[in-house]
């Protein structure tokens, strides 16, 4: 119970925080039999396919580590589902990732935004 409120608070402020960069947000919690795409949003031309990750504290360590390997896998084959299954394959696109910590109810202690996080380039995210 605990973790599904703080997911979804994190979602919450994810979408906050990309509105105001003046994104559009296209659909959230988005289900394939791969996983689940957090929000799927437009930033300009570029659909954008956003992971958040959300926790209370660094106890086990920062929001953006529990992107693993196969979560990757899974992100992956999640977009090219919805790309397909919307006839979206020629749009441009990428996968970023937002990590927030903090409590549910408050603003959050940090928020941060990883673009095109699943990029070959290891700075792209910790």
């Amino acid at each position: 119970m605990r973790t599904r409120l703080t997911g979804g608070w994190g979602e919450s402020e994810a979408a906050r925080y990309l509105a105001r960069l003046g994104w559009e947000i296209v659909q959230t919690n988005w289900h394939c039999r791969y996983g689940e795409i957090d929000l799927v949003a437009r930033e300009g031309a570029v659909l954008v396919f956003v992971e958040v990750k959300a926790r209370r504290s660094r106890s086990f360590g920062a929001p953006e580590e529990a992107i693993t390997p196969s979560k990757r896998r899974r992100l992956l084959r999640s977009a090219w589902t919805y790309l397909d299954q919307n006839d979206l394959r020629g749009e441009a696109w990428r996968i970023d990732v937002v990590a927030v910590e903090g409590r549910p109810g408050r603003e959050p202690t940090r928020l941060d935004h990883y673009r095109d996080a699943l990029s070959d380039d290891p700075q792209a995210m910790l």
